[in-house]
């Protein structure tokens, strides 16, 4: 697999073809990505969820991302790596750049905030000082209390319009891709018709540029799945065939099938 860059993503998008990106969190499951040829790793601090224990992401810290990211960078060569800023971590513009820079020091070539409007500015700053941003829309894990549980969200035509207005001020700030998560499939289509950046679903239907699954999730093993996963282990006789079928799914369209969609 040749390197993945921003450039490769988006001539993908030009061209009609689907790419996989999955969450990673240290050296061996990285190896193990790049051998499956995904085209993008994602650090989430879903850590906070699969690795930590914990009932949410909001206590991961910029330190524990900044670790994992380095963790994974030495076991990746060719995928895009996206590392997560955490919870407060970018709640004013000076707290972005410093906490963007310990992560890209650590190894990632991009990172992701969850929300609209509001960070524009922010997205500007970063994206004007060399460092590429993945905005996050839809259900925004660290804003899970503000949104009373997770819940499937942009099902009203006003929250809808409003979710790919936002999106799009997030692109005109600079965002190279954006990440929309457990909305009905028919706004992750209209949203990403609406943009000319990659727009990566989870959860989102089948007509995203991209999908994004946790690895605990796509592997059968966390200790709730939620519905729009599918456990890839099921049926292959290892950890490398499952996420090798995962890719495979997403690039030919199988997957997300319908079972896995929200209406």
């Amino acid at each position: 697999m040749k390197t993945i860059s921003i450039s490769s993503l988006n001539g993908m998008k030009i061209s009609g073809e689907k790419f996989a990106a999955i969450t990673a969190y240290d050296y061996t499951f990285s190896r193990l990505i790049e051998n499956s040829s995904i085209e993008v790793s994602l650090v989430g601090d879903s850590l906070g969820n699969v690795i930590q224990g914990r009932d949410s992401t909001i206590p991961v810290t910029v330190d524990e991302m900044a670790y994992h990211t380095a963790a994974v960078k030495r076991g990746n060569n060719r995928s895009l790596l996206i590392a997560d800023m955490p919870f407060m971590s970018y709640s004013t513009e000076v707290k972005a750049l410093d906490n963007a820079a310990i992560l890209m020091q650590a190894g990632a070539q991009m990172v992701k905030v969850e929300g609209g409007e509001w960070l524009a500015d922010t997205v500007y700053l970063l994206s004007e000082r060399g460092i590429p941003v993945c905005g996050h829309v839809g259900l925004t894990p660290q804003s899970v209390h503000k949104l009373g549980g997770y819940k499937v969200q942009g099902k009203e035509d006003e929250a809808a319009a409003q979710m790919i207005e936002e999106a799009q001020i997030l692109e005109e700030a600079g965002a190279d891709l954006i990440v929309i998560e457990c909305v009905p499939s028919k706004l992750g289509g209209q949203l990403s018709a609406a943009l000319s950046i990659p727009v990566i679903g989870i959860g989102a239907g089948p007509d995203t540029d991209g999908q994004v699954l946790v690895l605990h999730d796509m592997l059968g093993i966390s200790q709730r799945l939620p519905r729009f996963t599918k456990n890839f282990l099921d049926g292959n006789n290892s950890i490398q065939e499952a996420i090798t079928a995962y890719g495979d799914e997403v690039r030919d369209g199988t997957f997300p099938s319908k079972e896995h969609c929200f209406k």
